[in-house]
């Protein structure tokens, strides 16, 4: 099920079926649209999944909708958009917390992240009227996990699929080859929809991750067909090469997706790293 194309606007609650309602936090911009998603799931005891970034607002909004009967919060990963708000929201609701754990030291990780109980691929949080199943996605973060609602089949895609936007892969801890087999994955899985960490509902579930699958793999082949330009050459040289279909103003950002398809290039035997430059072979 697609949802209808209304603007997204923060601090609204959503009611997207009758088991599941969406708020999202303040902070639209350019890495998370209109802003990261918090999903509430249940109608008595409740779920929530990524509380988001440390907002007060934001704060007051999800307490305000899930009232005493918020039981359970899960994050799908670390990042400092994902998992902050946690921290205040389980201090105000003795809700327990879960997730994945395992937080990397890259500089881009929520550190403070400590869940109650570390979640693993294949964990089903029970919550009575209704069931989670976790679903290890590595490679936008090393400790991502999706969340499925098992008998509905949604999948709560955190930062693994976004809608309206391909999401970054930042290296070290992003990797492009282990993302791409975690984008994968997904096709083996029963879905109906995909609610994603930033933007609409998503339906289609397998059209959509076929196509983000060759869209990266298109990106790839700028990549090979860079150095044809210029070969060896330094990311900061393929960089307008590999990316001159968006705007200038992402290439900061798109120069880690970039650094992420070189070191997947390299790790196949296809390209290699000396220093600063970049050979294709």
């Amino acid at each position: 099920m697609a949802e209808a194309r209304e603007e997204i606007v923060p601090g609204r609650v959503v009611q997207l079926n009758d088991l599941i309602r969406r708020i999202t936090a303040p902070n639209p911009g350019m890495m998370t649209g209109p802003g990261t998603n918090a999903y509430l799931i249940g109608t008595g005891d409740l779920a929530l999944i990524d509380p988001g970034p440390a907002s007060a607002p934001h704060l007051a909004t999800m307490l305000d909708a899930v009232g005493k009967r918020l039981k359970w919060i899960l994050c799908t990963h670390t990042h400092l958009d994902h998992s902050p708000g946690a921290k205040a929201l389980r201090a105000a609701t003795g809700a327990e917390l879960l997730g994945f754990g395992n937080v990397p030291d890259d500089g881009r990780q929520d550190r403070s992240f400590a869940p109650d109980r570390a979640l693993r691929d294949g964990d089903v949080l029970d919550c009575g009227a209704f069931r989670l199943r976790a679903v290890h996605t590595p490679g936008h973060a090393s400790n991502h996990l999706c969340y499925m609602v098992e008998g509905e089949r949604w999948l709560f895609t955190g930062d693994h699929v976004m809608q309206g936007s391909t999401v970054v892969i930042s290296p070290p801890d992003g990797d492009m080859t282990v993302y791409l087999g975690s984008l994968e994955r997904l096709l083996s899985l029963d879905l109906a929809a995909l609610a994603p960490g930033h933007g609409h509902v998503i339906g289609k579930p397998h059209d959509e991750v076929r196509r983000l699958i060759a869209h990266r793999l298109k990106r790839e082949q700028k990549v090979v067909g860079a150095f044809s330009k210029k070969n060896p050459a330094t990311l900061d040289e393929l960089l307008p090469i590999v990316y001159d279909d968006v705007p200038q103003r992402v290439h900061l950002v798109a120069r880690r997706s970039l650094h992420a398809h070189l070191l997947k290039l390299r790790d196949e035997g296809k390209a290699v790293e000396a220093g600063e430059t970049w050979k294709l072979k």
